[in-house]
């Protein structure tokens, strides 16, 4: 038997709280929010499915865009599935891939699409739009990143 698909508000819900973990760089609250195999597509370089694969990301992103902040712009909900259109903001304090702190305030857009199970997201597809992010920096970071 198939599970019954989530509500639109809890749907809504269970994204909502991947991107208030996503903007506080919580870890914990990450690891509420999604499944233990959650798969974020593409994954982090050598990382394998799961929220710890973000410790790094969020330790980075901490120290990059302490005050970041995630405005979810639209959300569409089709049974398990949800699309998301959100804008990121903050100042860079340091580094960002690489790109030394400019103390630049920077906006920049991200796609997702979430896959719900059992109330959490199991699975999401994201794009970002950095090259934005590097106009507004004024730089672009160094060929190789992260360092192999």
């Amino acid at each position: 038997m198939q599970a019954a698909h989530p509500t639109q508000s809890a749907a809504r819900e269970a994204v909502e709280r991947l991107y208030r973990a996503f903007a506080t760089q919580d870890v914990a609250l990450l690891r509420e929010a999604v499944t233990p195999d959650w798969e974020y597509l593409p994954e982090p370089p050598g990382q394998q499915p799961g929220p710890d694969q973000m410790i790094r990301i969020f330790e980075d992103l901490a120290a990059a865009l302490p005050d970041m902040h995630i405005q979810i712009l639209d959300m569409l909900i089709q049974d398990n599935r949800v699309g998301t259109r959100a804008e990121v903001s903050g100042t860079q304090s340091g580094p960002l891939m690489g790109i030394a702190a400019t103390k630049k305030p920077i906006r920049f857009a991200i796609h997702s699409f979430h896959e719900l199970r059992d109330g959490r997201v199991s699975k999401t597809w994201h794009l970002e739009d950095w090259l934005s992010v590097f106009r507004q920096l004024d730089a672009v970071p160094p060929k190789v990143y992260p360092p192999v």
